[in-house]
C-alpha cells in the first residue's frame, strides 16, 4: 500500500493544487493520468525563487524538484482517489529555470525522479526530460509534470 510507504518514508502530501489558470490539474485518458506541471509550492505558495546556477544552488533545486513531485502526486491522488491504483509512472517532465551556463538540469531532475523510485519501487521507474528554460510561473527554479497509468 502506498499510503503506509509514505508514512513509512515520512512523507506527507500536500493539499491539491488548485489551477489559477484555465487548465486541468489532472485528464484521465484510457488508463493514463496526466499531470499538468506542478510548482514546488509548501502550503499553497511558491517559496523559493530564482535561476538554478546563481540564485539557487543545486542542492536546494533539487529540493524544489521533490516538492514539485509531491505536489504531483497530491494531484494525482485527488483525481484517482488512491495511488494504490498507479501502475507505473510512464513519464516526467521537467523544467528548470536556469542561469547561463547552468547545465545540471537532470542532477535537479534525479531528486524527483528518486524520490518517485523510492515510494513506487520499480513501478516509479520512468521515462524523462530535464530541460533548462528562462522562466517558470511564479519565478520558481522547477516545475515537473508526469505522466502516470493507472487502474480504475
Amino acid at each position: 500500500m502506498i499510503e503506509e510507504r509514505l508514512k513509512e518514508l515520512k512523507i506527507q502530501l500536500p493539499e491539491a493544487a488548485k489551477p489559477s489558470f484555465n487548465y486541468l490539474p489532472v485528464t484521465l485518458h484510457n488508463g493514463v493520468a496526466y499531470v499538468s506541471g506542478q510548482l514546488p509550492k509548501i502550503d499553497g505558495e511558491v517559496r523559493v525563487f530564482g535561476k538554478a546556477g546563481t540564485d539557487v544552488t543545486l542542492d536546494v533545486a533539487r529540493e524544489q524538484a521533490q516538492a514539485c513531485a509531491l505536489q504531483g502526486l497530491a494531484c494525482l491522488k485527488d483525481a484517482i482517489g488512491s495511488l494504490d491504483k498507479v501502475e507505473r509512472i510512464l513519464k516526467v517532465n521537467g523544467y528548470v529555470a536556469s542561469a547561463p551556463g547552468f547545465n545540471a538540469q537532470p542532477r535537479v531532475l534525479d531528486a524527483a525522479s528518486e524520490l518517485l523510485v523510492e515510494i513506487f519501487g520499480e513501478k516509479g521507474r520512468h521515462a524523462r526530460a530535464a530541460v533548462g528554460v528562462a522562466e517558470l510561473p511564479r519565478n520558481a527554479v522547477v516545475e515537473v509534470e508526469l505522466t502516470v497509468a493507472f487502474r480504475d
